[in-house]
């Protein structure tokens, strides 16, 4: 069976591969409701990428989190269901509307006692989490502002340590990271540059198949 629409395409291919791996339950389902209602955007990660996050957070045995962008929390009921039970995880978000949609998600999935959902500029709570030293986490998930990635970057590993994980999502942006006039793009580019150049990391971008291609950035500090 082939398509002639590829964008069409994609969209099959990730909604089968959600299917199988990713079924949505009620939590998940009533997440994206309720983020819905509120006028949140609708940017949340895919159900395919929700999973293949979960896995990589399982499979590396991650049990303290953080996450630089939560929307309605709907990557973060992924993410804290491959915590253990004293597992923890800290989301920060800007949006006082957001995090209050995103708590209440979080207590209908039965993880509000995991997630600590903090609302502030990320950059300010970031340099909180650093002087109070809450750090080391096991692994970082940067989904926020895109120009300022390469700036998240530099904090994710002020924060990790050897064996830590850090995801980033929406690396290839539809094809922006290679357009120079395309300042999200830019700024995404020099991110994946430096995840790419940088000694502490061993890393590469694992493609996503969306309504448009974009990327899931996976690296381990070493």
């Amino acid at each position: 069976m082939q398509r002639d629409d590829l964008g069409e395409l994609l969209s099959e291919v990730e909604g089968y591969i959600g299917g199988l791996f990713s079924p949505q339950d009620h939590a998940l389902e009533a997440a994206l409701e309720e983020s819905r209602r509120a006028g949140l955007p609708e940017i949340h990660i895919s159900p395919a990428q929700g999973r293949l996050m979960q896995f990589l957070a399982e499979l590396g045995g991650a049990r303290r989190v953080l996450e630089i962008g939560t929307l309605g929390g709907y990557s973060a009921i992924y993410l804290a269901r491959a915590l253990p039970e004293d597992g923890e995880m800290i989301s920060l978000e800007l949006e006082e509307d957001h995090a209050r949609v995103a708590r209440a998600n979080l207590e209908r999935a039965g993880l509000d006692t995991k997630v600590e959902v903090r609302v502030g500029d990320a950059r300010e709570s970031l340099d909180k989490i650093q002087a109070s030293e809450e750090g080391p986490f096991d692994l970082v998930f940067i989904d926020a502002d895109k120009e300022a990635y390469p700036e998240y970057l530099d904090y994710a590993l002020r924060l990790t340590r050897p064996g830590s994980v850090i995801m980033a999502d929406n690396t290839i942006w539809g094809g922006a990271v290679m357009d120079d006039s395309d300042e999200e793009g830019s700024a995404l580019h020099e991110f994946n540059r430096r995840l790419a150049s940088e000694g502490r990391l061993s890393a590469t971008i694992i493609p996503l198949l969306r309504e448009r291609v974009d990327g899931l950035a996976v690296a381990r500090v070493i």
